[in-house]
C-alpha cells in the first residue's frame, strides 16, 4: 500500500536516526527496522482562546485518512483521572459479555465523560480531580478556571449520574 511522501520521510528520518543510533552491530543487525507501522501521534489542535481548531482538526484527519490505518489504540481516557475504576469496570463487563450492565455503567459515564471533555475540557477535568481527592491544580494560561455556573453545571453532569 503506498504511503503518502510526508509520512515516508518521517520515517526515513527516523530510520536513518535509529541505524546511526543503533546500528553499531558487527551482524548489521538493526540496520533494516521495519517502521512501516510508525506514524506521528495525532493531537487535537486548538486556537489561542483555547478552543479546539475544527477546521485544522478536519484538515488533519483528512491528510491522515490517505494513511494505511486498521484499526485504532487509545482513547481520550480523560474520565479515567476521576472514575478509573468504573472505566476498568466497564472494560471487565465487556470482555466477560455482560452486555445490559455494560450498557447501563456506560450511559451512567456518558454525560461525566462528555462534560470532561467537550463541554468543560481541562478545567473541568481538574475541578473533578480536585472533588475525588486528586490534585487537579490550577489552569495554565491561556485557559481559564470555570465560573460558578459552570462550576454547578459539572457538578450537576456527575450528581445525577450518581458519582457525587
Amino acid at each position: 500500500m503506498p504511503v503518502p511522501r510526508v509520512w515516508s520521510s518521517v520515517r526515513l528520518g527516523l530510520s536513518r536516526v535509529l541505524s546511526r543510533t543503533l546500528g553499531g552491530w558487527p551482524s548489521g543487525e538493526g540496520r533494516g527496522m521495519d517502521l512501516s507501522g510508525i506514524y506521528p501521534p495525532v493531537t487535537t489542535p486548538f486556537t489561542a482562546t483555547a478552543e479546539v481548531d475544527y477546521g485544522k482538526l478536519e484538515e488533519n484527519l483528512h491528510k491522515l485518512g490517505t494513511l494505511p490505518f486498521r484499526g485504532a489504540v487509545g482513547g481520550v481516557c480523560a474520565l479515567a483521572n476521576v472514575l478509573g475504576s468504573q472505566v476498568c469496570q466497564l472494560e471487565r463487563l465487556c470482555l466477560t459479555g455482560q452486555w445490559e450492565d455494560a450498557q447501563k455503567l456506560q450511559h451512567r459515564l456518558i454525560e461525566p465523560n462528555t462534560a470532561v471533555t467537550q463541554r468543560f475540557g481541562i478545567p473541568g477535568l481538574k475541578k473533578t480531580m480536585d472533588w475525588f481527592g486528586y490534585y487537579g491544580g490550577p489552569c495554565r494560561s491561556p485557559l481559564q478556571e470555570l465560573s460558578p455556573a459552570q462550576e454547578e453545571a459539572l457538578r450537576l453532569d456527575f450528581a445525577s449520574n450518581g458519582w457525587l
